[in-house]
């Protein structure tokens, strides 16, 4: 989360510095192959990259980049801790789309948080006249959604296709996207800019393997709620190079979203153990 946090700070920085979000978009995704391409080669080797799921991968990339796409948006036109405080509202929309997409069982308990989530964020939104940033507040939950639909996608793909798997060909969709993307307009970034641009790149492969490799050996339910430190860590980031602070709604806000996402977790995990419990002796 410290990475991630890192990562969308060099995003806010670059944009701010004239960079296109679709160029940022390809820097981020093309030096991440850097670190990736490490992982492989220590862990798996070039095996990894046989799939059988291309057009899974597909579905997952392109939900997946259009969550990052509207995220770098968002951070340019919102403060670092308001972009990011709306990023945990995506546990909201999977409980929904887990019901909708993978006919999953939702029961009232999940369904409820949902709702008081859902008033967490109305509450970050702050929808009064001469507060709200409509275009920023609609990328942010449009990258949200993404986040969601794209968790949903890797649960279905997620039988037959390993964790670097997965994570290459997202990758090289996002190598493709921002390449296209910059064909329309590319500007050639100062010595500085470059390297922040490259360092972002570094930093978010980096974050995205060490996430990777902590669903690989712990509980997702040990791990998902270390999501919402990052909070913790673009607060002090948003200060330090802005001197941005957090407005009181957003922060109850996203204590209010978290504490949803935190139950809907915790509801998985109640209903996992009792699908899995072993039957009692009689």
């Amino acid at each position: 989360m410290v990475c991630v946090a890192c990562m969308m700070a060099t995003v806010k920085w670059t944009g701010h510095r004239g960079m296109p979000v679709f160029e940022i978009v390809l820097f981020r995704n093309a030096f991440a192959f850097i670190p990736l391409g490490l992982y492989i080669w220590r862990t798996s080797g070039l095996s990894v990259l046989r799939t059988r799921r291309p057009l899974g991968h597909l579905t997952r990339s392109a939900v997946g980049l259009l969550s990052m796409v509207c995220s770098f948006f968002a951070v340019q036109r919102l403060a670092l801790t308001e972009a990011t405080a709306f990023t945990f509202a995506a546990p909201l929309f999977m409980t929904a789309l887990s019901a909708l997409v993978l006919r999953e069982f939702v029961g009232r308990h999940r369904w409820g948080a949902v709702v008081v989530g859902f008033i967490g964020v109305l509450i970050m939104v702050r929808p009064e006249p001469g507060h709200m940033n409509l275009v920023g507040v609609a990328f942010a939950l449009t990258a949200a959604l993404g986040s969601a639909a794209a968790m949903v996608a890797i649960r279905q793909i997620a039988v037959t296709e390993k964790g670097p798997t997965i994570v290459f060909y997202f990758t090289l969709g996002g190598v493709a996207v921002g390449l296209a993307g910059s064909l329309f307009h590319w500007v050639i970034p100062d010595p500085t800019t470059l390297a922040v641009l490259i360092l972002g790149g570094l930093i978010g492969g980096v974050g995205q393997l060490l996430l990777t490799e902590a669903i690989r050996v712990a509980p997702v339910g040990v791990v998902a709620p270390f999501d919402y430190s990052q909070l913790i860590w673009a607060t002090i980031l948003g200060f330090v190079i802005w001197g941005e602070l957090p407005h009181a709604a957003t922060v109850a806000g996203a204590a209010v979203v978290a504490a949803s996402g935190i139950y809907i977790l915790h509801r998985e995990l109640v209903r996992f153990r009792r699908a899995n419990a072993p039957a009692a002796v009689l």
